[in-house]
């Protein structure tokens, strides 16, 4: 198999074995690949040194109350506030940047290609630097008391509740992002192009996961796919024939390499039947905030307030 990941060194950590609902009246984890804790880093699929634009999965969910809330995507940041993840790399413990990032989620189109548009947003996301080097592992990684790390893994969150979209049954969600060469809008040359330590949106990755062992929500339909769009045919399944420069399906390489997204959704009532027997519990507002009794449910459902 040929390996898309830059990080050769990540330690797998199982999550718990039972979705529950999130906290924040964020609604229920519809789909979740993510580990709980993260590890200190994972396999990722870097943007800048493999000329990308857009990288995502395609989701599937079994669980009826799909009106969307928010996506979680974790991050491989291998930035160094000064120095470079490949020699002495020296952070302030806390240290971050910022950068925009966009969630795209789209239709299942025919043949599993990539459909319509069904939800964007862009978020300018504060991410962590990796911290420094440690003695520890002698070759410039950092240590977080389980093992050696070159980046360091985080999760961003993207509200998007305010867009009222219920999802179907499959889609196909993108994180897509800019880097001084590469994505859809390339940055171009920055004060930080110059130093030593480059542009910290250069050594942001996506994580990857192998949903065999993170899964605790929803189900993940192609295990050996993922969706791909870079600038270089050989990077893809096969070999740039399906064309490249474009966000498509890139199937047959990709097992154990997903990337760690989780979604949560709200479950809104449509009729008053649905509040009664208790079913007010295990139903929320489209913004996912809980009802307080029967009563509070069936005036959601006559008046939408």
């Amino acid at each position: 198999m040929r390996f898309k990941t830059v990080s050769f060194f990540s330690s797998v950590v199982l999550a718990t074995l039972f979705a529950s609902a999130s906290a924040f009246g964020q609604g229920n984890t519809i789909y979740n690949t993510i580990p709980s804790p993260l590890a200190g880093n994972y396999p990722s699929q870097p943007f800048q040194a493999q000329q990308a634009s857009e990288f995502g999965d395609r989701a599937a969910f079994v669980t009826p109350g799909r009106a969307l809330t928010t996506v979680t995507v974790t991050m491989s940041s291998w930035a160094c506030q000064t120095g470079h993840w490949t020699g002495v790399c020296t952070t302030t413990p806390g240290a971050t940047f910022t950068h925009p990032i966009t969630i795209n989620i789209y239709n299942v189109g025919p043949l599993n290609s990539v459909g319509t548009l069904i939800a964007t947003k862009t978020v300018v996301q504060t991410i962590p630097y990796r911290p420094s080097t440690d003695v520890v592992c002698g070759d410039g990684r950092w240590f977080d008391g389980t093992g050696c790390f070159n980046g360091k893994a985080a999760n961003i969150t993207f509200d998007l509740t305010s867009q009222n979209v219920t999802l179907p049954n499959q889609v196909i969600v993108g994180i897509a992002y800019n880097t001084s060469n590469y994505g859809y809008s390339p940055i171009g040359s920055q004060p930080c192009s110059s130093t030593f330590e480059g542009c910290p949106y250069d050594s942001l990755n996506v994580a990857l996961v192998n949903p065999l062992f993170t899964q605790t929500a929803g189900s993940n339909p192609a295990p050996t796919d993922a969706y791909f769009n870079t600038q270089t045919a050989s990077l893809y399944c096969d070999g740039g024939l399906g064309g490249v420069g474009t966000f498509r399906l890139d199937a047959g390489c990709w097992t154990g390499f997903k990337p760690s997204m989780k979604i949560n959704a709200a479950n809104p009532p449509t009729t008053a039947n649905q509040c009664k027997n208790g079913g007010w519990q295990s139903s929320t507002r489209a913004d996912a905030s809980a009802f307080k009794n029967q009563g509070d449910c069936i005036q959601y459902v006559n008046t939408g307030k």
